[in-house]
């Protein structure tokens, strides 16, 4: 059986860079999604009321 205490490995370095180069958060396309849809949303209130 493995010990309970964690120990870093050489891996684990490898791993961290890689998912720090990678990963990232979609704020901006968030951000743009949603204010297309309330754009479009808006545009269809506006032509059905005229």
């Amino acid at each position: 059986m493995r010990p309970m205490i964690w120990h870093p490995e050489a891996k684990d370095q490898q791993v961290n860079s890689y998912l720090d180069s990678t990963t990232r958060a979609p704020y901006f396309g968030v951000t743009v999604a949603a204010l297309g849809v309330f754009c479009l949303f808006t545009l269809a209130i506006l032509l059905g009321i005229f």
